[in-house]
């Protein structure tokens, strides 16, 4: 019997079955086509090649953020249990969801005041977010205790690195994260923006790539600078894609060629869609442990 309950939101961008295997609960979050509310289920009721397409043909989408009553009825059910629980939220520098938890907690506190729940600000997302989720899973599973394993990760999780570029611009655009003077010229000249997430979890442009071929090797090349070990990384290696599966494949033939050690597979998931719904189709990104992020 596991002694405490990991909890998180529906972005990790992992399937559903695999959040299964792992014991893992989650709450699933909000989304919207052109004005029609969905949940994000991690792909339960949804085609993602449909998903995906429509937004190529126009389809408006946007998200919103799970308020403090949301969390409240979900930590509810999950205390009458009768155990504590370890919740990971998306990154505060992406989305105000983790503040609506840290409430949802506070009044829990006295609801239930035999029982304790440990909030994680992930400063992560997509797959690197459900990366986390995964090493908490299989700590818990070594036997260690619910402030051990908040500990552990509380001190590593700015050791997971987190590559994105994308092909299709106008999302980025669109959600404010380029210019559309940027955009235009970028479609133009066929810039794919190498991107990762900082050591305070904000999503941030690091270079500018003039041509798909080129931002594949780049990607790679960041992982030989940051993955701990270098070539001999032996860690496990996550991506997730948003309708572009050849263009991670070809990342992921990439990976295995340099780094002969890694944990298994390549692990290539589909960005879900409430991530999704901001990167928009085109999007690769590559996850993987390294040196601790410093900006």
């Amino acid at each position: 019997m596991q002694n405490f309950i990991i909890s998180c939101c529906s972005y990790t961008d992992f399937p559903a079955q695999k959040m299964k295997d792992m014991d893992v609960k989650y709450i699933c979050t909000p989304y919207m086509v052109d004005g029609k509310t969905y949940i994000d289920d991690l792909g339960e009721t949804t085609d993602y090649a449909k998903f995906y397409q429509s937004m190529a043909d126009g389809a408006m989408t946007n998200t919103y953020q799970l308020n403090q009553n949301d969390f409240a009825d979900y930590f509810r059910e999950l205390l009458a249990e009768g155990k504590d629980i370890l919740h990971f939220s998306l990154s505060s520098g992406l989305s105000g969801v983790s503040n609506s938890a840290r409430l949802a907690i506070e009044a829990m506190k006295e609801e239930f005041p035999d029982r304790k729940i440990l909030l994680v600000d992930s400063l992560a997302a997509s797959s690197g977010f459900g990366m986390l989720v995964e090493k908490a899973s299989e700590l818990r599973a070594e036997g260690k205790t619910l402030e051990e394993t908040y500990d552990w990760i509380e001190a590593n999780k700015l050791k997971l690195h987190h590559w994105f570029f994308t092909t299709d611009l106008t999302y980025f655009v669109r959600g404010g994260r380029v210019s559309k003077a940027s955009g235009f010229i970028g479609g133009v000249l066929g810039i794919c923006p190498l991107l990762n997430v900082s050591n305070i979890g904000k999503l941030i442009p690091r270079y500018k790539i003039r041509g798909k071929k080129k931002v594949i090797a780049e990607i790679v090349e960041r992982m030989k600078e940051c993955a701990d070990g270098g070539l001999d990384y032996s860690g496990k290696v996550y991506m997730s894609q948003s309708a572009c599966r050849a263009d991670a494949e070809e990342v992921a033939k990439l990976v295995k060629e340099n780094f002969k050690n890694i944990d298994g597979d390549v692990n290539i998931c589909d960005i879900g869609t409430t991530i999704g719904s901001h990167t928009g189709p085109g999007t690769v990104a590559l996850f993987f442990w390294g040196k601790e992020r410093v900006d």
